[in-house]
């Protein structure tokens, strides 16, 4: 923490700089170090030959008004700066007229002991006046640093970027590299979507389209087979009706991954219902269970916009996942569509029926003997 050398703002600077405050009509005020009024020692205040001490304090030199711009007013600046005595010179800026500006002027040919004494009473000079006013500094050390290009060259040295260290440059580089591209830079915080607001999806071959829509206006059960190829297309693996709920897991490959959709005749009173069952044995291929597991709820969209909405038919709003089809029997899919006792909203949700079981009290922990 840098040495303050003691030495306070006089109430007669205080009395002018508020002035100034007010009017708004002054541009400069002068301040130098000056000896005031002389007091006794403190340690030789009772004796009748004490030595008098003059105390420094802060003073007010000389004011200048505002007779045009910043750029303008500097140059009248110049006559009152000496080449070998420091001083603070108050300057009220342009925009906006009520921030200020502290010059600390303190010339290489001024005594070693002025240097020191002004290098340690800015501070105290700030605080004093109030420091929220003063949002700039300049430290000059010769006349050509107060003048209009030398202010310049301080304006430009603030506005210009920090400088940074090789790895700081480094990751600068990038980001300004990836806004020229025209992306965002976010970090490690987001991924970026080069496909834009569109949904990942997949092509579909037309016989896989034409049996899932031959689902709407079809009558009595029926499972339609769906698998992804090689090249990520949807294709038809089968389209074959049922007559038993039982026979539905021999129809699903139990080697491979498969998308099923199940049209259930008089599954519930809402008429027929339509299943999306996703099956992914546990002995399937661990490429083929990612590549399934991640379209699954894409596809399921794709075929709820294909089937569109229709009377007659509701699609379930819950996806069947398994791992092995031979648990798809009816009691299986009741349970995890809710239906039966179920009922459905009108916007193809079915809800489960409330249970009537009252919460069963555990049963305590028995008698010691």
């Amino acid at each position: 923490m840098a040495a303050t050398s003691g030495i306070g703002v006089s109430e007669e600077l205080t009395l002018v700089f508020s002035a100034a405050v007010e009017t708004k009509d002054v541009r400069f005020i002068k301040v130098n170090i000056e000896n005031g009024a002389s007091r006794p020692h403190p340690s030789t205040e009772c004796e009748p030959h004490s030595v008098a001490l003059a105390t420094e304090s802060l003073v007010p030199i000389t004011s200048l008004n505002v007779s045009g711009t910043l750029d303008d007013d500097l140059s009248l600046l110049q006559d009152h700066l000496e080449d070998n005595v420091p001083c603070y010179v108050l300057v009220r800026l342009d925009t906006p007229p009520s921030e200020w500006l502290i010059i600390s002027y303190v010339p290489d040919a001024a005594q070693v002991r002025q240097k020191m004494l002004y290098a340690s009473t800015r501070n105290a000079l700030t605080k004093s006046l109030g420091s929220t006013v003063f949002t700039d500094s300049l430290f000059a050390t010769d006349k050509s640093d107060v003048t209009p290009g030398g202010y310049a060259v301080h304006r430009r040295h603030q506005t210009a970027p920090k400088p940074l260290s090789a790895r700081e440059q480094e990751m600068a580089d990038i980001k300004a590299a990836e806004r020229e591209a025209g992306a965002a830079y976010e970090g490690s915080r987001a991924r970026q979507n080069h496909l834009g607001n569109q949904e990942v999806g997949y092509t579909w071959a037309e016989d896989a389209r034409e049996a899932v829509g031959e689902l709407r206006a079809g009558e009595g059960s029926r499972v339609v087979i769906l698998q992804i190829n090689e090249s990520e297309q949807i294709v038809l693996s089968s389209s074959v009706p049922i007559n038993d709920v039982g026979a539905l897991s021999a129809e699903i490959p139990l080697s491979e991954p498969a998308y099923c959709l199940f049209a259930w005749q008089d599954a519930s009173p809402n008429g027929r219902d339509i299943a999306f069952i996703y099956s992914c044995p546990s002995t399937s291929p661990i490429k083929s269970r990612m590549v399934y597991s991640t379209g699954a709820g894409v596809i399921f969209r794709q075929v709820r916009d294909l089937l569109g909405e229709e009377r007659g038919f509701a699609l379930a709003s819950r996806k069947i996942e398994t791992s092995d089809p031979r648990e798809l029997t009816a009691v299986f899919l009741k349970e995890e569509l809710a239906l039966g006792n179920g009922t459905n909203d009108g916007n193809n949700n079915m809800t489960r029926p409330a249970s009537s079981t009252s919460f069963a009290r555990p049963k305590g922990p028995g008698r010691r003997r």
